[in-house]
């Protein structure tokens, strides 16, 4: 480095996860061996997002800037040999997106520190990246505390002369969950036929979609649980648990180009059918009132549970499924439950090699400490990792303290064929398309 031995950003108390409305303050750290001269020392942060439809390139096609402030801290001199601090502060707008990092774009905060030199000699630069969480309140979300349910039949043809009718139906016992909460499920399965159907697959999915003149969609299958294949003639129920991981939010406020979903597809091979359940991932949890337990299995899955969210009460968070229909419900719960048989799991991505559960302490699902939100949004338990990893498209949320952040992996929450290959991904059913397919199907059993 010459003259310069060392040229570096420090944070205040080494915190790198803020808030909307904090501010970022530190110090630039500059050594030298001999006395240098500048023209001026100035120091820049900027949060910005930026799209591409080709993986990892640092070229946008669409970018937005969220805020852009410079500072100097020292105008025209020379540095003597020897050690000096120069501090600075800024304060974060209060409208700005989580950060987030994919493969087709990022929404990324930074400082950046510059030191220009006179005419001819060579200019230095040092930027150091910090992270921003926008909490998501999931109960803002209207009925999110409900369980949500979705519902589909199949009328099929097997050995070229029989036909046999497969109901499907699945329910969830909330409609938004935070990292660490268990997403609780049950399906019912009715085959009116004389086939075995297929296993049945349950998928936590997360659909991101980045906005540039092409939109480029990122599907990708965040854990898997599978169960037996359902007896002719036989009515079914299966109970199940995906514990969600650490995980960026739903939808990303103050962001115009990138936009991320969730969603719980639950799936038969043979015959093809399959239901999808939009779900929320936040970051403060659901404040359950007393006389509602988190989740009790119900006799008839969901039978008088309410219709499923609407898209307009939350922005940017589109589901993909149709409401349930009321008269399939009624065929399907109706009758032959108190006989019903168990569907027995045969594989679960969130189990370790010994066939137990991944035993995780739930602060190890922090997004970040309880610094980095408002006081009003402080988390209960504040006790939290020195890092964690968020799996899917995303980048690691740290804590405070003197720790260097350091990657980490979590390899027993990804089922086996988590891949992020074969860009791009078409996208799943949209709401009007799911309705129409429900209208068909329906029409063709009568």
């Amino acid at each position: 480095m010459g003259k310069l031995q060392e040229f570096d950003i420090f944070y205040t108390n080494n915190k790198v996860v803020y808030g909307p409305g904090e501010s970022v303050s530190g110090v630039v750290r500059i050594r030298t061996s001999s006395a240098l001269h500048y023209k001026a020392i100035k120091v820049n942060c900027q949060g910005s997002c930026g799209v591409s439809t080709k993986i990892n390139d640092t070229t946008w096609n669409l970018e937005e800037r969220y805020f852009n402030s410079t500072l100097s801290v020292a105008d025209k001199g020379v540095l003597s040999p020897g050690e000096h601090s120069f501090p600075f502060q800024f304060l974060i707008p209060a409208a700005v997106p989580t950060s987030f990092e994919g493969p087709f774009g990022k929404v990324v905060y930074r400082v950046q520190a510059s030191i220009d030199t006179p005419r001819f000699s060579k200019d230095y630069k040092t930027l150091k990246v910090f992270y921003l969480l926008n909490a998501l309140n999931l109960n803002e979300v209207p009925n999110i505390e409900q369980p949500s349910s979705a519902l589909t039949s199949k009328k099929f043809s097997y050995l070229l002369v029989k036909t046999g009718t497969l109901m499907l139906k699945t329910c969830s016992d909330l409609r938004g969950y935070v990292p660490g909460q268990v997403i609780k499920l049950s399906t019912e399965i009715h085959n009116k036929s004389g086939k075995d159907t297929g296993c049945v697959l349950a998928s936590l999915i997360q659909k991101v979609m980045y906005k540039s003149k092409r939109p480029m969609f990122d599907l990708r299958t965040i854990a898997e649980v599978q169960g037996a294949g359902v007896k002719a003639g036989k009515h079914a129920e299966w109970k199940e648990q995906i514990i969600v991981p650490p995980l960026p939010q739903s939808a990303l406020a103050g962001c115009s180009l990138i936009d991320i979903e969730y969603f719980i597809q639950v799936s038969l091979k043979s015959p093809e059918a399959a239901v999808i359940l939009p779900i929320y991932i936040g970051n403060i949890p659901v404040n359950l009132s007393p006389s509602r337990t988190t989740f009790s299995t119900p006799e008839r899955c969901g039978a008088a549970g309410p219709p499923s969210v609407t898209p307009s009460a939350t922005p940017n968070v589109t589901p993909s499924a149709p409401p349930a229909q009321e008269e399939l419900e009624g065929d399907l719960c109706a009758g032959g439950v108190t006989g019903s048989e168990e569907i027995p799991t045969k594989s679960h991505s969130q189990l370790d090699p010994s066939g137990l559960p991944v035993a995780m302490s739930p602060s190890a699902f922090s997004h970040a400490p309880a610094a980095a939100l408002p006081p009003s949004l402080g988390w209960p338990d504040a006790s939290a990792p020195v890092f964690c990893l968020s799996t899917g498209a995303t980048v690691p949320f740290f804590t405070e303290g003197s720790a260097v952040p350091v990657p980490t992996s979590c390899p027993l929450i990804l089922p086996p064929e988590y891949s992020s290959s074969d860009y791009p991904h078409e996208p799943p059913p949209t709401y009007e398309e799911s309705c129409s397919t429900m209208g068909s199907s329906f029409n063709s059993q009568q």
